[in-house]
């Protein structure tokens, strides 16, 4: 079983709030922080063909991201993106797309009959293993 991960409630309510102000549109970016202790969000533009039902992070956008958290001596710990209209577990595409067995896949659903979800999935090989997820202050 994969490590489970800490988050502090800040960063969990910034993650739903930009979920929830993009209810049609997944939203996405990247997770960082030290020791595997999250500690910055970085949103990046969603530039797939069909932002409805996937993500596809902008590529210069990524890469700006990427150089911050060098730059911050952060690691990459999670991407982020939303599932508006369906459950916070990794869609076929997901599980495709998923390049970075090392990283999280943090996904926010909006299907909830108001409550918003968040689940953590590590990803190796088009299996996901969900890992588990703790809120501190």
């Amino acid at each position: 079983m994969a490590n489970p991960m800490q988050i502090s409630r800040k960063i969990a309510n910034q993650l739903l709030h930009w979920a929830q102000c993009s209810p049609d549109r997944e939203i996405c970016g990247l997770l960082a922080g030290i020791n595997n202790q999250p500690t910055r969000c970085y949103r990046v533009k969603n530039v797939a063909e069909n932002p409805q039902q996937r993500f596809l992070l902008d590529p210069a956008g990524q890469i700006d991201a990427m150089r911050s958290i060098r730059e911050q001596h952060e690691q990459l710990l999670a991407i982020f993106h939303s599932h508006p209209h369906a459950p916070a577990q990794p869609s076929a595409t997901d599980l495709e797309y998923a390049l970075y067995p090392d990283v999280l896949n943090l996904i926010i659903s909006l299907n909830t009959k108001g409550l918003l979800e968040m689940r953590g999935f590590i990803i190796n090989n088009k299996i996901a293993e969900e890992v588990t997820l703790t809120l501190i202050e």
